[in-house]
């Protein structure tokens, strides 16, 4: 059995490379800053993708801007090695190469035959000679009879001589086509396609660089093409001509809104299309835009005679007319897809050609396109719509691996608990708001360790209160509240194991009490457009997370209401804390409408302690007329009176305001010096950065004062 599960482990040695799972705490204190700050999830999600993240265990996943950083460099390496010049350098060598084959070979058949007609004339000179000594010593009628028997051999001479003469008459013609043929490249191979080569292995070659020519033309609409080349190598153009003419009927069919028979067809074609055929026309479509966009690239980024030259190579390249037209046909209707390329400035020195250059404008083509998927998904956070597999080839598997931890993130906190998906958006559940106020609280705490105030709550050890499940030694006039295992424990320790077990007084450990007087706050959180202006909105909102998390983990008989003031105010519900956004729309600072508010929701409470917070930057400048904001800076004295009114209600409920104020402008001062004379709460100057510290030693400090009055 132990064998079974051990083959299932793998060991390597930790190179830093290895990956472990997301941490859904991780993530969360990955966008926290940017949902205090914005109040939206979704928007804090695309910005974590943006910038990436590094992980508890010291891994670090890289995001969009790091990934396109990437295509930058993959693109700049290829403008910086390659020469696109060089494209048409290659085919004129080509066809210099070729020729020269030819002209060999054509030389080689003029001088064969002005050698036979040398040896020819030689043996007619010999011969004549001879005959010419014969005749003096023969009679006249063998002379005769010699004329009219021809000599065999010098029959066949002839009949070679005649044949050296016709391959010379060739050879010289074939010579005079060379000669004339056209001073440009593209002219010489159109030519050249009508000429018939003496020289077999020049011929090979040539139909090569023909057939190259047919798979650049064919590869500027197909994806693709060693299937379609290889039938039309075969001499089956009509197959070919047939598939782009469907085709054409297909994509009219298209724009016309009708059903274009995509199936049907790639039944009858959908070999021609390689071993990854598309699966849909769109798909179709697309493809045949990368390929078309990246034969424009090519041109683009060549000089207009090489452009020139180019097209006319790679035109008229399949021999059969209405193929041609087919294939013009296709172009233009394909130019409602926008198939328009780059112009890419390449300024390497390595000599490239045109198959190579076509490969190589369909990776600049699908960098393009991948960094403008990456620069949609971070807008619209739609990250799904980035293909994996292309990741992989243009960047490694690493970008690859970094791309799906991104995919995952929401998955991630999904099965946390944190968030949950609400129609087509996600929302953060009541678990998430829990962990992001705890993670708002510690954070306060670790920067009150760092200044060593020491200001953690610690209980007060009593008689009476709530107990908890900490121990102390039993001591006269305790309740009996006997913690029985450490009692047991202590027995043992003192007499050993061993039963019955003998309990002594001083065996006895109780659970300790902790005294807790009641508390109602509310927090008053100023949400005005200057709040975050002076950059104090995000620390406001951070500080009503950790308090509330405090209250409710560490306090459960307090009670927290949160009220935002700006034109209006109106009570924040604690789910809703981490979306709460300052107001940029309504002006004005109506802390009167606020301590309405804020006293009906303390009025709930009749025992204990009940408190206002208030956060502010600024001096009222908003107050309530007929149910109706009224707005006026710098505030007029109806605002000033009606607000000082709602304090003095607030003092006569015995209801405390503390004001922590965030700006010490001179007006500000003046009016929180008349809160305190009314109400007889405590003032703190403070900093956005500090402004937690203050409100959570004070909150704890006065339980502690509070405690030691009881």
């Amino acid at each position: 059995m132990a064998n079974r599960f051990t083959s299932l482990i793998r060991y390597s040695n930790w190179d830093g490379s290895q990956k472990g799972d997301l941490d859904a705490d991780d993530i969360l204190s990955a966008i926290s800053e940017d949902l205090m700050e914005f109040g939206d999830l979704e928007q804090a999600m695309r910005y974590l993708m943006q910038r990436g993240m590094e992980t508890s265990d010291g891994n670090y996943i890289k995001g969009l801007r790091d990934l396109m950083r990437q295509v930058k460099e993959q693109r700049r390496q290829r403008l910086d090695r390659f020469d696109m010049g060089s494209v048409m350098e290659d085919i004129k060598k080509q066809l210099d190469e070729i020729l020269g084959m030819e002209r060999e070979t054509i030389d080689d058949w003029i001088n064969q035959n002005k050698a036979d007609d040398q040896s020819a004339k030689f043996m007619d000179d010999l011969m004549q000679d001879l005959e010419n000594s014969l005749t003096t010593d023969r009679p006249p009628e063998e002379d005769s009879q010699d004329s009219q028997n021809s000599n065999p051999e010098t029959s066949d001479a002839g009949n070679d001589n005649f044949s050296g003469k016709v391959l010379g008459n060739i050879g010289e013609q074939n010579r005079q086509f060379i000669n004339d043929l056209p001073d440009d490249t593209a002219g010489r191979v159109k030519a050249l396609q009508e000429y018939e080569f003496l020289n077999t292995d020049a011929q090979k070659k040539f139909l090569k660089l023909i057939e190259q020519l047919r798979q650049a033309m064919t590869k500027s609409f197909f994806k693709d093409i060693e299937k379609m080349v290889k039938e039309m190598s075969d001499g089956d153009i009509k197959r070919m001509k047939n598939m782009v003419k469907d085709l054409n009927d297909m994509l009219v069919k298209r724009i016309a809104g009708e059903d274009p028979g995509f199936d049907e067809f790639m039944d009858n074609y959908g070999d021609m299309f390689g071993d990854n055929p598309p699966k849909s026309l769109d798909e179709l479509l697309e493809q045949m835009r990368q390929q078309m966009a990246a034969t424009q690239s090519l041109f683009n980024s060549m000089s207009p005679e090489q452009q020139q030259q180019l097209q006319e190579l790679m035109s008229g390249k399949f021999g059969d007319p209405e193929l041609e037209s087919e294939l013009a046909k296709l172009a233009k209707e394909m130019d409602f897809l926008n198939p328009n390329g780059q112009r890419y400035g390449f300024s390497g020195s390595e000599e490239i050609d045109l198959q190579a250059a076509m490969e190589l404008m369909r990776e600049m083509t699908e960098l393009d396109d991948m960094e403008q998927d990456m620069q949609r998904a971070q807008y619209d956070g739609k990250i799904d719509a980035i293909d994996e597999n292309k990741i992989e080839e243009l960047l490694g598997e690493e970008a690859r691996e970094d791309l799906e931890e991104m995919k995952k993130m929401l998955e991630v906190l999904e099965k946390a608990g944190y968030v949950r998906k609400d129609g087509n958006k996600h929302e953060l559940t009541p678990s998430g708001s829990r962990s992001l106020g705890q993670k708002a609280l510690g954070e306060i705490y670790r920067r009150l360790k760092n200044q060593s105030l020491g200001n953690h709550a610690v209980p007060e050890e009593g008689r009476f209160g709530e107990r908890i499940e900490d121990s102390k030694p039993y001591e006269f006039g305790d309740p009996f509240q006997l913690h029985m295992s450490r009692t047991i424990r202590n027995a043992l320790d003192r007499e050993g194991p061993g039963a019955p077990i003998q309990l002594k007084t001083e065996d006895f450990e109780i659970y300790r009490s902790e005294s807790i007087s009641q508390t109602a706050t509310v927090l008053m959180v100023d949400l005005s457009w200057s709040m975050a202006l002076r950059g104090s909105f995000q620390s406001a909102k951070k500080v009503a997370m950790a308090l509330h998390n405090l209250i409710s983990t560490t306090y459960p008989r307090d009670s927290l209401y949160v009220v935002g003031f700006s034109a209006f105010a109106k009570e924040i519900k604690a789910h809703d804390l981490p979306y709460l956004q300052y107001d940029d729309y309504l002006l004005g600072t109506n802390m009167q409408h606020a301590l309405i508010l804020a006293e009906k929701l303390l009025a709930k409470h009749q025992q204990g302690t009940r408190q206002v917070l208030m956060i502010t930057d600024g001096e009222p400048t908003a107050h309530l007329e007929n149910g109706r904001p009224v707005f006026a800076y710098p505030p007029t004295p109806a605002t000033i009176g009606k607000t000082l009114t709602a304090i003095r209600k607030c003092t006569t409920r015995n209801i405390t305001i503390n004001t922590f104020m965030l700006d010490q402008s001179y007006y500000l001062k003046e009016f929180v010096e008349q809160i305190t004379k009314i109400n007889g709460g405590r003032v703190f100057y403070t900093d956005p950065h500090n402004l937690g510290e203050y409100i959570l030693v004070d909150y704890v400090q006065n339980k502690k004062k509070r405690l030691g009055r009881r």
